[in-house]
């Protein structure tokens, strides 16, 4: 017998004791209003079956409470708290599938509902942890595994071929290993930032500087791919935040803009601020986002428009919104297929 079987019976046997012990103060507390009744009529006036009627009257009324107070604790907290405990095991076990059903036919919520509401919550989160969780090992396998296997063809080629030809095998080798290294390093950023290994080193600075100079970085980009480019920032907003994980979500935003807008589309750059806030937006003409894929865009590793797959390997959002965060911020998305994009930051001023 396990120990669960046996914290069962324990659990009972107690419950009985209880009971037994509430119908055993009952039946004394009958006992002594017989006794009371002796003390204010003589017991020659009153016959010997109206006290043993009495004295059994309430033991029965004794039987009848406890009975029924058992049977009200065993109907409405003893036995969900067995499917609670059952079901407990099996999400322990590791099965995120169940579900415990209400218990009341009306609508109605008592505090095991909410209970029960609270618990399903629960294993739902705990089974789309386990899905990211199992989506996270594959596609961290799969981004590895295709730029080694690049190396490794091109080495082999490599060692087949003259110095005069080798040129083009090593500059495809080097481009692999910096994707690989670029891979890793976001992983292990992103791994660092989840688990709050990285503190936020918090100062005051000037966010339009910085934006100004974030843009500028991308100058040959949208220069190369005729994009409209346009700024529309105040002169200066100071912002009390950590300035290296931000510059990580402008670089990553408008990197992002710049690689989904096709040639001759525009990417807009504004700022705002207002209501002890700075807004900082990043829009463009691009191929735009369904409802799914805005729903998912901040996970690791989705990349909702995989014609654009080798350039990036999923990890920029999801970095970018933990740098957020971990500075008080949020981010957000608006999009539609083929009318472009645009993601919002909202920071607190101070």
């Amino acid at each position: 017998m396990n120990k669960t079987a046996d914290s069962r019976i324990t659990v009972k046997r107690r419950a009985w004791v209880e009971y037994l012990a509430i119908w055993f103060v009952m039946l004394c507390l009958t006992g002594g209003q017989a006794l009371i009744l002796s003390e204010y009529f003589d017991l020659g006036q009153v016959p010997v079956s109206f006290m043993f009627a009495n004295i059994g009257y309430w033991g029965l009324m004794s039987s009848i409470f406890c009975l029924y107070t058992w049977s009200m604790r065993k109907r409405n907290f003893d036995k969900p708290m067995q499917a609670l405990s059952e079901a407990s095991r099996k999400v322990a076990g590791g099965n995120f599938s169940i579900h415990i059903d209400p218990i009341r036919k009306d609508g109605k919520k008592d505090y095991v509902e909410v209970m029960f509401d609270d618990f399903n919550k629960m294993v739902d989160e705990l089974g789309s942890i386990e899905v990211l969780t199992n989506d996270f090992v594959a596609n961290v396998s799969h981004e590895i595994k295709t730029p080694l296997a690049v190396i490794q063809s091109y080495a082999m080629a490599l060692q087949k071929l003259g110095a005069g030809q080798s040129k083009e095998y090593t500059d495809t080798i080097i481009s692999a290993a910096q994707k690989l290294n670029a891979l890793v390093a976001n992983i292990l950023k992103l791994s660092k930032l989840e688990n709050q290994k990285i503190q936020p080193l918090a100062e005051k600075y000037d966010l339009c500087r910085q934006l100004t100079e974030c843009a500028l970085s991308f100058e040959g980009m949208w220069e190369e791919k005729n994009i409209g480019f346009g700024v529309s920032i105040e002169e200066k907003a100071i912002v009390f935040a950590d300035k290296s994980l931000l510059e990580m979500v402008w670089n990553n935003l408008l990197s992002n803009a710049l690689k989904f807008t096709e040639p001759g589309g525009t990417v807009t750059l504004s700022q705002t601020s207002g209501n002890g806030a700075v807004t900082v937006s990043v829009s463009d003409t691009g191929c735009g986002m369904d409802i799914e894929t805005m729903r998912r865009i901040f996970d690791k590793f989705y990349q909702g428009d995989t014609s654009h797959s080798s350039e990036g390997n999923g990890l920029g959002l999801a970095l970018s919104r933990r740098a957020v965060e971990m500075c008080g911020g949020t981010i957000s998305v608006n999009s539609e297929p083929g009318k472009g994009s645009m993601f919002a930051v909202r920071l607190k001023v101070g």
